[in-house]
C-alpha cells in the first residue's frame, strides 16, 4: 500500500543534523515551518535534539509507530539502516543518496542488495538517487523546497531540476499547484506504474505530470496508464530519444526501432499526452486539469488582429486541430455585434470592434461557443491590456468581461484558452480568468498547444474503447501444428525457423502463402517448377544462412528446365562457399510474385515495452528511407489502419498518377494476423516479413523469417 508511504502520518529523519547546510536539518526545518500534520522523529546517535525535537540513536529506539523514513546518510550506511527500519515495521523509505545503478555494474550490484533487504523487510523504497517527495495537501515536505503551490496536479519526475522548474513556473505564472511530488530516482523498487495507480485512485489529484528519462517496466506502465487516462489526464515529457533498437542487428525491425517512435506511439495509444517542448509541459497539465476536453476536435479563434489570428490558425492546423466554418446563424449574430469591417469567418477578427468596449470579447465568445460545430475557443491578442493601452476606464469593462467568460466555462462544457500580450503584467482581468481556471499565456505557441492537448484528450475519450489495453492472452490462438514447428526447431538447437517453417506457421493463422515446394535435388526442383505457371524463384533453405541474397542463395526469373537446373547447382555451390559447414535442407521453389508495392512488417522484443510491431515501405531501401511506423503489441484494427496511414508512402498504396489502388485491407489484415501470431507463441523473439508485395487484390508474401528466444529450448 503506497498510502502508508505517500500519506505517512509519521516520519523519521535518518541523518538529522544541526548543520543548516545538511539535508537532515533542512528536512526538519521545512516540516516544522510548513506545519506538517504528522509526527517527526530525528535520528542521529551523536545528537540529543535537533530543532527542538528529541533525537534518537536508532529508529528502533522510537516507541511509537513510524510510517516513513527519510534517509539522508551515505549509501554505505543503507543496509544497516534498512535492517533497523524492518525491525521497527517502517512501511517506506526515501533514499536520497546516489551511487547505485546509475553509476554502472558495481553500483547496480549494491542497488540489488538494497532492494533484496527492502523486500525481505517489507519496506517500499522511493529512489535511490532521488530529490525526495512531497505530499503538499498534508504538508509532508521531504524535499526542502519552500512555498510550493498546493493544487490538484501530481508530479512525477526523474530530475530534481525539472521539478524545481515546474514548481517555480506554477508559483509565478499560475493559480494551479501540486497535490504530490515524487522524485522517482532510479525506480529501483516503486515503479512508475505503481505511482500511476495510486494517483488514479487519489481524490486530491485531477491530473498527472511526468518527466521520464527511463522506465523499467514499460508494459505494466502502459497497462496502468490505459486505466488511468480514462479517468484522469496524464502529461509526459520523455527525454533521451536516442535509438534503442540498434542493439538488435538481426532484423530490419531491430535496426529501425527507436525509442522515440516506439515510446511515443505507445504512450499516445494509452491516452497519455506526449510533450516534446519542456516549456509546454506545465501549461498542458494546467489546461487539462482545469478545463473540459474538446469533444469534436473543432476550435473557433477570436482575435483583435489579423496577424495573430492567422498564426494561430497555422499553429492549430499543424497540431491537427480543425478550424471549421461557423454556422450561418453564428455569423449573422456576430455581424450584429461587430463593425462592418470585421471578419466573421473562423478565425473571427473583431477589426477594432473591441477598442472602445472590450466587453465585445465576451459577447462574441458566447455566440461562438453556442455554435454546435465549435468545441472550444481560443482568444488571441490584447485582452487584459485595453485598460493599459487605451484608457483606464476600460479595465473595469475587461474585468466584467472576464467574469462573464469565466461563467461560460464554469456553466458550460466547452473550454476557453486565452493568449494575451499583457500576461506578464498580470492585470486584474487576467487574474480573474485564472480564478475561473481559464489559462492565460503570453506565448501564442503555448496557447495553441494547450488547445491542441484538450482536443487530443477529447479524441482519446471518444475512441479509447477501440484501442487495445496492452494485455496479451498468451498462447490463446496457438495451433497444435504451430506449437510443434517451434518445438522441433528448438529441439534441434536452432533459434531460426526455416523459411518453409515460418511460412507454414503464418499459413496456419490464415496468412496467404505462395505455392512453395522444398527441393532436395535438381530433379525435384525441375519437377516443382513445372507445376508453376510463369517464372519461378529458387532460394536456399538453411538454418545457417539467414540473409540468402548475401550468400548468393537466390535466383529469380527462371522459365525453363535448363535455367532451373543451372540455378539449383549455382545456389548450392554459393551456399557452401559462403559457409562450408552450413546445414543445407534444400532449395525452395516458388512462383515469381506479380508486380505491386513492396512493404515490410516486422516484430521484435523492445527492452522496455516487450513485443512491438513495425510496418513500412519494404524492399532493399527500407533501412535507407526508414518510412516506418511502430506500435506496441497487441494491436487493434484501428491501430493497424493508423499504422498504414501515417507512413509517407501511404499515398502509393492509394494509387498515384493513374495507378490503381493496392489492397490496403489485405495489409491491415496481415498486421492483425502478425499480432495474433506473436500473442499465440511467446517463444518468438523476432519476425521479419520482407518484402510483402501488395497487389490490386491480395498480397504475396515473398520472404518470411522467424527467430525464437534464446531460452526456448530450455523452456520446453
Amino acid at each position: 500500500m503506497l498510502s502508508h508511504v505517500l500519506d505517512a502520518d509519521s516520519v523519521a529523519i535518518v541523518g538529522a543534523s544541526r548543520n543548516e547546510t545538511k539535508r537532515g536539518f533542512q528536512a526538519i526545518r521545512t516540516l516544522t515551518e510548513e506545519k506538517y500534520e504528522g509526527r517527526i522523529y530525528p535520528i542521529n546517535p551523536k545528537e540529543t535534539s535537533v530543532l527542538g525535537f528529541k533525537c534518537y540513536k536508532k529508529i528502533t529506539d522510537i516507541k511509537d509507530t513510524v510510517d516513513l523514513a527519510l534517509i539522508t546518510t551515505p549509501a554505505s550506511t543503507l543496509p544497516a539502516i534498512l535492517e533497523d527500519c524492518g525491525a521497527k515495521g517502517v512501511h517506506g523509505a526515501v533514499i536520497i543518496a546516489g551511487g547505485f545503478g546509475e553509476t554502472g555494474a558495481k553500483g547496480k550490484k549494491f542497488e540489488d542488495e538494497i532492494i533484496r533487504i527492502a523486500k525481505e523487510k517489507n519496506i517500499r523504497l522511493i529512489g535511490p538517487n532521488t530529490s525526495g517527495m512531497m505530499n503538499l495537501t498534508k504538508k509532508l515536505n521531504l524535499v526542502g523546497l519552500r512555498d510550493a503551490p498546493v493544487g490538484d496536479i501530481a508530479l512525477l519526475t526523474q530530475s530534481g531540476n525539472m521539478a524545481l522548474t515546474l514548481i517555480t513556473e506554477a508559483k509565478l505564472k499560475s493559480r494551479k499547484g501540486f497535490s504530490y511530488y515524487v522524485g522517482v530516482g532510479n525506480e529501483a523498487d516503486i515503479k512508475f506504474h505503481e505511482y500511476l495507480e495510486f494517483f488514479r485512485k487519489n481524490p486530491k489529484t485531477k491530473a498527472i505530470l511526468m518527466y521520464v528519462e527511463g522506465m523499467r517496466q514499460g508494459r505494466q506502465f502502459l497497462q496502468q496508464a490505459y486505466k488511468t487516462t480514462i479517468e484522469k489526464p496524464v502529461v509526459l515529457l520523455k527525454s533521451g530519444r536516442s535509438s534503442t533498437g540498434q542493439k538488435s542487428a538481426g532484423s530490419h525491425t531491430g535496426a529501425l526501432a527507436g525509442m522515440s517512435e516506439v515510446a511515443r506511439s505507445a504512450f499516445e495509444r494509452a491516452g497519455i499526452i506526449v510533450i516534446d517542448n519542456p516549456d509546454e509541459l506545465f501549461p498542458a497539465a494546467e489546461a487539462l486539469s482545469s478545463l473540459p476536453p474538446i469533444k469534436n476536435n473543432s476550435i473557433a479563434i477570436l482575435a483583435d488582429g489579423g496577424g495573430h489570428a492567422t498564426i494561430a490558425a497555422d499553429l492549430l492546423t499543424d497540431l491537427g486541430v480543425n478550424i471549421p466554418e461557423l454556422k450561418d446563424k453564428t455569423k449573422a449574430r456576430l455581424k450584429k455585434i461587430l463593425p462592418g469591417a470585421a471578419s466573421v469567418v473562423n478565425p473571427v477578427d473583431v477589426a477594432g470592434g473591441t477598442d472602445s468596449d472590450p466587453a465585445v470579447f465576451a459577447d462574441c465568445a458566447q455566440v461562438m461557443l453556442n455554435d454546435p460545430g465549435v468545441g472550444g475557443l481560443l482568444i488571441v491578442g490584447l485582452f487584459g491590456g485595453y485598460g493599459i493601452r487605451f484608457a483606464e476606464s476600460l479595465a473595469m469593462i475587461e474585468e466584467d468581461a472576464a467574469h462573464r467568460m469565466g461563467k461560460m466555462v464554469k456553466n458550460g462544457n466547452k473550454p476557453i484558452v486565452l493568449h494575451s500580450l499583457y500576461s506578464s503584467v498580470n492585470p486584474h482581468s487576467l487574474q480573474l480568468l485564472k480564478y475561473y481556471n481559464i489559462p492565460v499565456y503570453d506565448s501564442l505557441n503555448i496557447s495553441c498547444k494547450c488547445i491542441g492537448v484538450l482536443a487530443q484528450r477529447g479524441y482519446f475519450l471518444n475512441s479509447y474503447h477501440a484501442k487495445t489495453n496492452f494485455v496479451f492472452n498468451w498462447g490463446g490462438k496457438a495451433t497444435s501444428e504451430g506449437v510443434r514447428i517451434i518445438k522441433d526447431c528448438a529441439r534441434e538447437g536452432r533459434r531460426n525457423l526455416l523459411e518453409t517453417e515460418a511460412k507454414r506457421l503464418l499459413q496456419l493463422h490464415g496468412v496467404p502463402v505462395l505455392f512453395d515446394r522444398l527441393a532436395e535435388t535438381a530433379d525435384e526442383a525441375v519437377k516443382f517448377a513445372a507445376q508453376i505457371d510463369g517464372d519461378v524463384v529458387l532460394k536456399i533453405v538453411s538454418p545457417d544462412i539467414l540473409h540468402k541474397s548475401d550468400a548468393g542463395g537466390v535466383c529469380t526469373g527462371l522459365n525453363n528446365e535448363s535455367q532451373v537446373r543451372t540455378a539449383f547447382k549455382k545456389i548450392m555451390k554459393n551456399a557452401l562457399a559462403f559457409n562450408k559447414n552450413a546445414d543445407i535442407r534444400g532449395v525452395l521453389v516458388s512462383p515469381m510474385a506479380g508486380k505491386g508495392v513492396e512493404v515490410i512488417i516486422g516484430t521484435k522484443i523492445d527492452d522496455q515495452f516487450g513485443p512491438i510491431i513495425m510496418y513500412g515501405l519494404g524492399g532493399i531501401l527500407v533501412e535507407i528511407l526508414k518510412d516506418v511506423s511502430f506500435r506496441v503489441l497487441p494491436i487493434s484494427a484501428l491501430n493497424a489502419k493508423k499504422m498504414i496511414e501515417e507512413t509517407k508512402s501511404f499515398p502509393i498504396l492509394k494509387g498515384i498518377r493513374g495507378q490503381r489502388a493496392s489492397d490496403i485491407k489485405a495489409v491491415k489484415t496481415l498486421l492483425l494476423k502478425c499480432s495474433e501470431i506473436i500473442e499465440s507463441y511467446p517463444e518468438i523473439q523476432e519476425m521479419d516479413l520482407n518484402p510483402v508485395i501488395v497487389h490490386e487484390k491480395g498480397i504475396s508474401l515473398v520472404d518470411a523469417r522467424i527467430i525464437l528466444k534464446n531460452d526456448t529450448a530450455s523452456s520446453l
